[in-house]
Order: C-alpha cells, then structure tokens, then sequence
C-alpha cells in the first residue's frame, strides 16, 4: 500500500530525518498546594505540613534538606530560590509564635514545590521565524527561533523554543537546549492583559510560557509565530495562540522584541473567534489583517486598526476538497512572495486525518483568492500516522529560506519533524489551480 501522501502535489516536498521528541526529563518546579480541606483539629492542610516540619529535630531537618538538594539541585537552575519564594508564599500559615530558621524555611518551601514535566504527554504543532540574531552564520545559512507545543500532566499546554540553523542542500542543525527550565516573572495589568520577563542572559530553550491567566488554566496552545515587519523598518514578533479554560476557548496574542519580555493580550471583535488566528506580517493598506476561522470551520481574512479588536470577516476558501471535508483551518501564518500570500492550510477528512495543504491570496488584496492545491502536500505517512492523536500532520508556521519552503510540523500530536518543499514549483502549481 502506498504512503497516504503519494499525491499530485507530494513530488514538491522533500522530508528530513530530522526528529524532535518530548523528553520527560525537562521540568519545571511549581508551586505545590495540597487539598485546602479542613482537617479535624481545625487547621487546613497546608498549616498541617508546616506544623510538621517545625516539629522536626534540627538533625532531621538538615538531613532532609541535603538529599531533597541533592536529588534535585542539578535538574533546576536554582532550587534554593524556589524553595525560599514558594516559603514566601504560604509564610501566612506559619503560627504566630514560631520563627524558623533559615534552614527550616527551605524545607517548608520543598514542601510546597514540584515537579512538573511540561513534556510528558508529547510535543508538537511548530512554528517557525527568522532568528533576532542572524551573526556569525557562514553564508547561505539561516539562524532560526521555534515556539513549540508541550503538553504535560492533566492534558496542560504550554510554548517552549528552540533555536538552530538553516544551511544549503535541506540542511538543518538544532541547537542544543538548555537542561533548565523556567517560567519567568508574571506580572498581570489592566484589561486581561499580562507580562512575563525571562533573564536576558538565560537560553531561549529554558524559557516556557505557561498558563498565566484564568483564561489560559487548562492551557495555551498552538502559537503561530510572525516576524512583523513596521512600515519605519522596526521588527515585532508577535504569535497568536489560543487559550483554554476547560469550557471555553479564547484567542490571545503574545508580542516581544527579543524573546525575553513578552506581552499577552485578548483579541476580541466579530473576527476574533474559534481557534487557529494568523497575523499576516506587515500591515495592507495600513490596517492590521489575520486569519480567522470565526465560523469554526472555513478561512477567512479579518482586519484590525489597532492589532486588538478584529471585525469583518471575509471567507476567501471554504472545504471543497475530499480531503477537507470536514473543516479547513491555516497552518501559520500567510507567507509574503512576489506571487501572492502563501498560506498553508490544513483540512480534515473523512477518520479524522489531517493533511497540510496551500492556497495563494492576491498580494494586495488577500480576500482574493487566486488559486488552492486540489490535493495536500503532506498528509501522515505510515511512520508518521501513530501518536497522541493519529493520523495527523500539522504545523503552526513555515519559513522561506532562499528558494525553499521549510516546514516544521507535528506527527500525530506527539513529535516534530521537517519537510522541505520547492518554492517555485509550489507557486507555479498555485498559479496552474486558478
């Protein structure tokens, strides 16, 4: 039996070994708070804990420190101060009488810490944008900067990076990570928005944004990463995501010049609803434009005057194809060529099987459609079609690198791999579709 993806269009891409795996060994030490209940004697159950460990000896107390740090100290960039900010947190408990010592502070914050493998269930669903820093690259090469999906522990979504580079002849090196990782520092403003700000001298792969806001409890997912490009030249990356609080789903946008600070903020509007929006990276006529899937199931472009509230929609490609037939969405956002916009698409058909397929939009009208793929590019071949959820390829965003598409995508929500596709032949097979 033929791989599923042997198509008219399969002869433009070219798939890479290249694999990245979730790895259970990268976690997070959070804040832990037992059941908050009521225990017999009047005291919850966290007063409990701290009762018992100021009722310990100091030899005890000494010994369990050493081997919490021992067991731990090397898998966290610096546990001591986790334990002392979350001792900090449940300080309140403490009996009005007692006064720790420094010693005994840490165990009560070890206490209430965890790990957390944000990793543990899998990763997938890429995006991918040009490296801030593109120095000390030989020519011809590429330095990149991908946000990817992690999912861990209660089916909770969170964004990690990687970095690497893109060389000739589909080559491809990605950069070792960091064995740390960190969620910054949150800082919550007005109108549902929030800050969080990483150490500028930490790697890009230690930094992980995780849920935030009590929008974003169940998790943040699939963010598409866009280089956007100001009229005075300045660059902004901003990535649409969607957040999920266990009923209810809502679009959010994350906005940083460096990969350090970022901001989140809600979209809201006619234009702002469902999963899956998609910045186009510079404005059209001085307006803001996305991608929408409003009506949950078809494209549409939505415009914006101020990035925030999205109005408008225009439909520009509805499910047609045998292999869309149930609902069509983008893989990322439209991709800037002297043909048009590139927009990768996915649709899903009949099982429930994704396939990643393309449409071009006029340059400088993007609610014309100039033409589609009668048939997807990439579509799970037989090693590819197993995982978290089967029979599934998609990506959050492509890159183009000299005359090449270079695609990362997510195998069945549940690892990464990269494909690279003609440009050119892609763009001539758009034309031919109109």
């Amino acid at each position: 039996m033929p791989d599923q993806d042997v198509t008219i269009s399969a002869d433009l891409v070219r798939r890479s070994n290249v694999v990245l795996s979730p790895d259970p060994r990268r976690v997070l030490a959070r804040l832990f708070l037992p059941g908050q209940e009521i225990l017999p004697q009047g005291i919850s159950r966290a007063e409990a804990i701290i009762d018992r460990v100021i009722g310990l000896t100091d030899a005890d107390t000494l010994a369990t420190l050493a081997t919490v740090r021992t067991r731990f100290g090397e898998r966290h960039r610096d546990i001591d101060a986790t334990f002392a900010a979350h001792a900090a947190l449940v300080e309140h408990l403490l009996p009005v009488t007692a006064t720790p010592t420094p010693e005994r502070r840490q165990l009560i914050g070890a206490c209430f810490t965890q790990e957390y493998a944000i990793e543990a269930a899998a990763l997938f669903n890429p995006s991918i944008v040009a490296h801030p820093d593109q120095s000390g690259l030989a020519v011809g090469e590429l330095r990149f900067v991908m946000s990817v999906r992690a999912l861990g522990e209660g089916h909770i979504s969170s964004i990690e990076f990687r970095t690497g580079v893109l060389g000739q002849r589909d080559s491809i090196r990605i950069d070792d990570r960091s064995p740390f990782l960190e969620v910054g520092r949150v800082t919550v403003s007005a109108a549902g928005s929030y800050t969080v700000a990483f150490p500028a001298d930490h790697p890009i792969s230690e930094r992980v944004v995780f849920p935030a806001h009590p929008e974003e409890s169940h998790g943040i997912e699939d963010a598409r990463l866009t280089r956007f490009t100001e009229p005075d030249a300045t660059v902004t990356y901003y990535a649409t995501y969607t957040a999920f609080d266990g009923a209810h789903v809502a679009p959010r946008l994350l906005r940083t010049t460096d990969f350090a600070t970022f901001v989140s903020t809600r979209l809201v509007g006619s234009g702002a609803e469902d999963k899956g929006m998609a910045l186009f990276p510079r404005r059209v006529h001085d307006r803001y434009l996305m991608l929408s899937r409003w009506d949950r199931e078809t494209i549409s472009v939505v415009s914006s005057s101020d990035a925030r509230v999205w109005r408008d929609p225009v439909t520009v490609y509805r499910p047609t194809r045998p292999w869309e037939l149930i609902q069509l969405g983008n893989c990322g956002p439209p991709l800037e060529t002297a043909d048009g916009w590139l927009v990768l698409t996915h649709g899903v058909g009949p099982m429930r099987t994704y396939g990643i397929g393309a449409i071009l939009l006029d340059l400088h009208d993007p609610t014309r459609l100039i033409g589609a793929l009668r048939e997807p590019l990439l579509s799970p071949n037989d090693d590819e079609r197993d995982g978290y959820v089967p029979n599934v390829t998609y990506s959050c965003g492509a890159l183009i690198h000299r005359d090449n598409l270079v695609l990362p995508y997510g195998c069945s929500d549940s690892a990464i791999r990269f494909a690279f596709i003609d440009l050119p032949a892609l763009l001539r097979r758009l034309a031919e579709s109109a």
